[in-house]
């Protein structure tokens, strides 16, 4: 029935009644402490507020743009470097990665920095037209994967 419905016990607590004496233990102060801003009627103070002191959000630099957070970051190798440190042949991420030209998992793209003068064979992530453009004058070639 409903004129039996009651709260659940432990759900709802008396309220302290502040300022009824010294006797009560919460008399003359009423809990409040001695003085200071807090002690004051109308003490509420703003959300963010620290005392007087520039708050957190006024110290923050201000908006300078977006950072993207699924933004690729790639590991660059340019083709002067291929030109130096590899033979002519067929490479892929692997076979890069055991070369020691590529050192981390991140996806690989190919800048067109340095020359080419050797046939080379490139499966990447992605490469610049300009470093397509000189592995292919050079008699190779480039296959981006998608």
């Amino acid at each position: 029935m409903l004129h039996t419905l009651k709260p659940a016990p432990g759900s709802r607590s008396t309220s302290k009644r502040l300022g009824r004496g010294r006797g009560s233990g919460k008399g003359t102060t009423a809990g409040k402490g001695t003085k200071g801003q807090r002690a004051r009627s109308g003490n509420g103070r703003r959300l963010g507020f620290e005392g007087g002191q520039t708050p957190l959000l006024r110290r923050q630099p201000k908006i300078q743009g977006f950072t993207s957070p699924n933004k690729t970051v790639y590991e660059v190798i340019n083709v002067g470097t291929l030109e130096d440190k590899l033979s002519a042949g067929e490479y892929n991420l692997d076979s890069l990665r055991k070369a020691r030209i590529v050192r981390t998992k991140r996806p690989v793209k190919i800048l067109g920095r340095g020359e080419v003068k050797k046939k080379f064979t490139l499966t990447v992530d992605a490469a610049s037209a300009s470093a397509k453009e000189a592995i292919e004058n050079a008699g190779g070639s480039v296959t981006v994967l998608s």
